[in-house]
């Protein structure tokens, strides 16, 4: 496997491994689009909120993965994220069910809400942890209760916060966005390099 080379700095060796914490197919493409090399591991733990606002959730979520990831697995650089929708001060995650989606929907259709995507960052040997939340703000055209039906029906909302995903068929719902359309996907992808280059880690150095 071909690792990470960093630049110097007390955090940084010569060659880093890379762990993506988390077994979202829409994380690990974007990482594997602007060209990083990683490794998936999934995590199981239970989450546990200890907040109601949207950037300290997803924040928690964030660096409950890494740091389970830290623990079960050996890694210089783990990416722990996590994506909530808020809508009128209420916070969305994936739904249970298809009622659940078809509510979720209806909450979201003709009105503008805000994705965050929480992201942790822990380096190891050091054990230093970076963490943010990125905001961006999705605009839903209206939709009537057969469109919500025919969505929900696809199965496509099933695995997603807020019940939708905007790079799928609810695109054709989606009447603007205010942000980074990445984070709205499920991972910062920009923000996060330039953080980590911030350590003095350069995620997409040449190998």
């Amino acid at each position: 496997m071909r690792l990470l080379r960093t630049g110097k700095g007390k955090d940084h060796e010569k060659m880093k491994k890379v762990i993506l914490a988390s077994g979202s197919p829409r994380r690990k493409e974007l990482l594997e689009q602007i060209g990083a090399v990683f490794e998936v591991r999934k995590t199981d733990g239970e989450e546990v909120l200890l907040s109601h606002i949207p950037e300290e959730v997803a924040e928690e979520l964030a660096l409950q993965k890494a740091r389970e990831a830290a623990e079960r697995w050996e890694g210089d650089v783990i990416i722990g994220a996590d994506t909530v929708v808020s809508v009128e001060g209420m916070i969305l995650g994936k739904p249970k069910d298809q009622e659940d989606a078809f509510r979720m929907l209806q909450m979201l259709q003709g009105k503008e809400h805000e994705v965050v995507t929480g992201v942790a960052l822990i380096l190891q040997p050091s054990g230093r942890c970076v963490h943010f939340a990125e905001k961006t703000k999705v605009r839903v055209y209206p939709m009537t209760k057969a469109q919500i039906e025919r969505y929900v029906n696809s199965g496509e909302p099933m695995d997603k916060a807020g019940a939708y995903g905007i790079q799928g068929k609810f695109a054709a719902y989606i009447s603007g966005i205010e942000g980074d359309y990445n984070n709205v996907v499920g991972l910062p992808v920009g923000r996060l390099y330039q953080e980590l280059l911030k350590t003095g880690i350069d995620l997409l150095a040449k190998q």
